[in-house]
C-alpha cells in the first residue's frame, strides 16, 4: 500500500488475510458476546453486522454489563427468488436461532435476521448452506445482492432478466475461501490464494447492482451504483441500457455529500453484460476514494471524473463498443398487489408486508401464514425491493387454496391505501447503530396520519411514493421518494419533497429537523394546493416542481443543496 494516509478500513482489509482476520478466534471467546473490533468490519463481507439493543443500553450500563450484543445477518438471494422448501428452512432458522424469531424482507430484495447471538452465527450460516443459501458478500465493500424486477407477468422476459441477475451475482463474488473455511469447515487454503478482480483491499465501499424491466422501475434502478435496464424486442431480451453512479447516502450538514441518480453509460449486447460489470467494478476499484469513506462510493467517482471519461475507461477495460442508450420509459415503481396472470397462464399473488416484517402479531399471523402456504405451494416465492412478497407461479387449480390461507392468517384482505402500497421504511432503532430517529416502529402510525391528510383534501386515491429512514444513509431510498423523511434526532426528521414518481428525479429538503406537528402542517398545506391545482394525471412530486414549490434537482452535486 502507498504512503498516503488511507481510511482505517483499508488497513483492516489489507491485513485480513483475504477477509479471515481473527473471526474464528473471536467466535471462540466466550467472555464477550462481541467480536474483536477489526473483525466487526470484516464480518460484513460474510453477510452480518454486529449490533446491540439500544433500548437496553442504559439499563445494562447501570448494571455494569456490556451491551446486549447480537448480530444482523442478511442473505444473498439474487433477484429475490426462493423455493417453498427454502422458505420453510428460512422460517425454521429464524424460530430456532434468533432472539427475534422473525424474518425481515429488505429493500435489497432479500431477507435478514435480527438478534443472532454470537454462538448461533455458525450454526445459522451452516443451516442456510444446507438449504443452498448463503450470506457471502451480502454486505461489505463488494458487490452486494443483485436486485431484479420481480414482475412475473411477462414470464419469458422476466426469466431472462432474472437469469442475468443470478449470473452477475455469481460472477462478481469474492474468490477468497475465507467464508467456506470459517463457517462451513472447508479445507483451509495455505498459499497462492488471490482475488483476481477485487484485489486484497476489495472495493473502497459497498457496491449495488439492479436489473430493471421497463415500464416498471420497482428496483429503483437509478439509485444503484450499476444498473442494467432491459431492452426487449417482441418480448425477448436483446440487451441492456447500462447506468452508473447512483447512490443514496449523505451526511447531515455536509454539503460535499449528496444522493445521486445514475448517468447513462450506454447500450450493450447481452453477451457483453459480465465484462461491462467487471470493467465498472475494476474502474471503481482503481479510481475510487480510499482515503475518506464518505466519498468512496462509485457516485463520487463518476461525479469527479465525469461520465465521458468513465465511459471511455470502461470501454477500454472491457473491449466493448458501448452504443448510445435505447429509448425506454418507466411508468410505475410500486408492486402490483393481488392476483395477476402471467403470459404463461400461471397466477401470481403479491402480498403487502408492512415494513417487511414477517412476524405473528394479534390479528395477523403473517409468519405462520407463509409457513402454511409454503407447505402446499408448488411454485416459488419472490421478495420485492419494496419489502413485499409474491407467491408466484400458482396453477389455476391451486389459486383458491393459496388465497384462503392468505386470508385465514390476515395477510390478504386488508384495505390498503395507494400511499401505503408505495411506502417503505428502514429498521433503524433499536438495533441499527446508525439510527438517529425511529423508522420501522413509527412509520405505520405516521402513514396513517398522511393518509388522513390525503382523505381530508379528497386525494386519498392518489398514489404517492413515501419513505422513511432513521439516518441519512438512505437504506430505504428516501431521497428518491415524493415524500422522504430522514431521521435527524429523536422525533425529528428532515423532510424531502419533489422526486419523480417514476424514480427519475430525486427530492430536495424543504424542512430541516422538523417534529411531527411541523411536518404534518407543512404537508397539509401542500396537499391542499395539490388537490385544488393539479392537472389531470399529475403526480404529487411533479406538481410541486411544476408550481415551483420545490426546485427540481437536476444535478445532484449542485441542485440538491442549493
Amino acid at each position: 500500500m502507498s504512503d498516503t494516509k488511507l481510511a482505517a478500513n483499508e488497513y483492516i482489509k489489507a491485513d485480513s488475510n483475504l477477509l479471515r482476520g481473527t473471526i474464528e478466534e473471536g467466535l471462540q471467546n466466550n467472555i464477550t458476546g462481541a467480536l474483536y473490533v477489526d473483525d466487526t468490519q470484516l464480518s460484513k463481507f460474510h453477510g452480518f453486522y454486529q449490533q446491540d439493543d439500544r433500548d437496553l443500553r442504559a439499563e445494562r450500563q447501570a448494571q455494569k454489563l456490556e451491551p446486549l450484543h447480537s448480530f444482523m445477518l442478511r442473505a444473498r438471494v439474487p433477484g429475490g427468488v426462493c423455493t417453498p422448501q427454502q422458505w420453510l428452512d428460512v422460517d425454521k432458522i429464524a424460530s430456532e436461532l434468533t432472539m427475534s424469531q422473525s424474518i425481515r424482507l429488505t429493500t435489497r430484495q432479500t431477507f435478514q435476521y435480527h438478534g443472532i447471538l454470537k454462538r448461533n452465527l455458525k450454526p445459522l450460516i451452516q443451516a442456510l448452506d444446507t438449504s443452498s443459501l448463503d450470506s457471502i458478500a451480502a454486505c461489505g465493500d463488494v458487490n452486494r445482492n443483485v436486485m431484479c424486477n420481480p414482475n412475473p407477468v411477462e414470464s419469458e422476459l422476466h426469466q431472462q432478466a432474472y437469469e442475468w441477475s443470478v449470473a452477475l451475482s455469481e460472477k462478481l463474488l469474492p474468490r477468497t475461501n475465507a467464508y467456506a473455511e470459517i463457517w462451513l469447515d472447508g479445507e483451509k487454503v495455505t498459499s497462492n490464494e488471490t482475488e483476481p478482480m477485487y484485489g486484497e483491499t476489495y472495493l473502497p465501499r459497498k457496491f449495488k447492482i439492479a436489473v430493471a424491466v421497463p415500464p416498471h422501475n420497482d428496483v429503483d434502478v437509478y439509485t444503484n451504483c450499476l444498473g442494467f435496464i432491459a431492452v426487449s424486442d417482441n418480448g425477448k431480451l436483446i440487451g441492456f441500457n447500462v447506468t452508473v453512479g447512483g447512490g443514496m447516502g449523505a451526511t447531515h450538514g455536509d454539503k460535499t455529500t449528496f444522493p445521486r441518480l445514475a448517468d447513462d453509460l450506454g447500450f450493450i449486447a447481452l453477451e457483453d453484460t459480465i465484462e461491462i460489470a467487471k470493467a465498472v467494478i475494476t474502474t471503481q476499484r482503481d479510481w475510487g476514494n480510499r482515503t475518506d469513506r464518505k466519498y468512496a462510493r462509485l457516485k463520487y467517482t463518476v461525479q469527479k471524473h465525469g461520465i465521458e471519461a468513465f465511459r471511455a475507461e470502461v470501454a477500454k477495460r472491457s473491449g466493448v463498443d458501448i452504443q448510445p442508450p435505447k429509448q425506454v420509459e418507466f411508468t410505475t415503481r410500486g408492486d402490483r398487489f393481488g392476483w395477476v396472470k402471467g403470459t404463461d397462464g400461471k397466477w401470481h399473488l403479491t402480498l403487502y408486508i408492512e415494513c417487511g416484517r414477517i412476524k405473528d402479531v394479534p390479528g395477523k399471523e403473517i409468519q405462520t401464514g407463509f409457513r402454511e402456504i409454503a407447505k402446499v405451494h408448488k411454485g416459488d416465492f419472490r421478495m420485492t425491493s419494496n419489502q413485499n412478497m409474491i407467491v408466484a407461479n400458482v396453477a389455476e387449480e391451486d389459486k383458491a387454496q393459496i388465497e384462503a390461507l392468505a386470508r385465514q392468517y390476515g395477510i390478504l384482505g386488508e384495505r390498503l391505501t395507494p400511499l401505503r402500497k408505495h411506502s417503505i421504511a428502514c429498521v433503524s432503532l433499536p438495533t441499527c447503530a446508525l439510527g438517529m430517529a425511529e423508522a420501522e416502529r413509527y412509520f405505520p402510525e405516521f402513514t396513517d396520519k398522511i393518509d388522513a391528510l390525503l382523505e381530508k383534501h379528497g386525494v386519498g386515491d392518489q398514489p404517492i411514493v413515501m419513505r422513511m429512514t432513521g439516518c441519512p444513509n438512505g437504506c430505504a431510498r428516501p431521497y428518491a421518494a415524493e415524500i422522504g423523511l430522514v431521521g435527524k434526532g429523536p422525533g425529528r426528521y428532515n423532510l424531502y419533497l419533489g422526486a419523480a414518481f417514476d424514480g427519475t428525479r430525486i427530492s430536495k429538503m424543504v424542512l430541516e429537523n422538523g417534529n411531527e406537528e411541523e411536518i404534518l402542517a407543512d404537508l397539509d398545506g401542500r396537499i391542499a394546493r395539490f388537490a385544488n391545482e393539479r392537472t389531470d394525471g399529475e403526480y404529487f412530486g411533479d406538481f410541486l416542481v411544476r408550481t415551483q414549490e420545490v426546485k427540481a434537482v437536476l444535478t445532484s452535486a449542485g441542485d440538491f443543496h442549493d
